[in-house]
């Protein structure tokens, strides 16, 4: 009898043994199951993460010329490494011609080579806008109001700022301003001085006229032109050629014109990336460029408030400035406006 329990006994732990064996590999199958399930999500979410941060469509950017080079590096920059399905089409009618397309609505960002002017400011107040809240002013770096002359020109190769600015204002030595450079200084030829510019859509010609001329007239035998190129092609040509733009437009054409070294009182200095800026000695004709945006389109839109925070990201502005001919903003300048931006979302 007892035998008959013991292996009664012996039978009952087996079958618990057996039991306990077969919930122990449920569980490793549940476990695995779990986890390859859990797999599946993470890859799911990763997925859709990925679709979320692909975006497409159309972002416009029109105005300053001088902001031209540096903003469209940029946006092909953007569109080649961030978003290839988002197009950034970016235009140069000028600053002036810029905030016109702006105002209205009809572009996301307007580059300008100069502050917004308080009349633009009025308009977009009549458009239902105000700057800070609707529109976002960022200033995307320095830029050195370069003086060139032609690379034949050996003699004014060194100038004062006096000389410079006064020999572009209307009868300051002739009433027919017909100005010869011995007007300028004897010891020079006595040959016409030919002046060039950009015309009056572009920020860069706001900036002489009004900051450096204090607005007296420009001589009126100034050729104004709406693109560099062509100054850069006119000045290269005419030994008797002075003109003046943005740094960025001399520095890819060093092989083609002379920038002249301008005396501020302290010596003649040579506009470069050294030179330029707010404390630096070509401060007198050193000057902030911008681009402004559209907040109320930034938030209809993904593409533009992608586009916007990528300007300032440390891939665009701060990294790219320098090879456009600007001199960059600290790093803290750039990164406040890209908290801005990202607040937007």
């Amino acid at each position: 009898m007892k035998s008959v329990k013991l292996l009664g006994v012996l039978m009952l732990v087996a079958a618990m043994m057996l039991s306990l064996a077969a919930c122990s590999s449920g569980s490793e199958t549940t476990a695995a199951a779990t986890t390859a399930a859990a797999g599946e999500t993470t890859a799911s979410q990763t997925e859709a993460t990925t679709a979320t941060q692909a975006l497409e469509g159309q972002v416009i950017v029109d105005g300053s010329g001088t902001v031209y080079p540096l903003m469209a590096n940029i946006a092909e920059e953007y569109m080649v490494n961030e978003q290839p399905d988002v197009s950034v089409q970016v235009g140069r009618a000028g600053s002036s011609a810029g905030f016109k397309k702006f105002i209205p609505g009809e572009t996301d960002l307007s580059d300008a080579s100069r502050k917004i002017k308080d009349t633009e400011v009025e308009e977009l107040a009549a458009q239902g806008l105000t700057m800070d809240q609707d529109v976002m002013e960022i200033k995307l770096a320095l830029d050195g109001l370069t003086i060139v002359i032609n690379k034949d020109n050996d003699w004014a190769t060194e100038m004062t700022k006096e000389e410079v600015l006064s020999m572009f204002v209307s009868g300051a030595y002739k009433s027919d301003d017909v100005v010869l450079w011995s007007d300028i200084r004897p010891e020079w030829p006595s040959e016409e001085i030919h002046f060039y510019g950009p015309n009056e859509n572009h920020g860069t010609y706001e900036f002489f006229y009004e900051n450096l001329l204090e607005e007296q007239p420009l001589v009126t035998t100034a050729n104004l032109q709406q693109e560099y190129s062509t100054l850069v092609d006119l000045v290269s040509k005419d030994k008797n050629a002075i003109a003046y733009f943005g740094y960025g437009y001399y520095a890819s054409n060093t092989d083609k014109l002379t920038a002249v070294k301008v005396d501020f009182g302290n010596g003649p200095v040579e506009p470069t990336l050294d030179t330029i800026g707010e404390d630096l000695p070509y401060a007198p004709f050193t000057r902030p460029v911008f681009t402004y945006v559209n907040l109320q389109h930034a938030q209809e839109k993904p593409e533009v408030l992608d586009y916007a925070m990528y300007v300032v990201s440390p891939d665009g502005a701060p990294r790219l400035a320098g090879e456009n001919g600007f001199a960059p903003y600290p790093d803290d300048v750039y990164a406040a406006y890209y908290q801005q931006l990202e607040a937007l979302k």
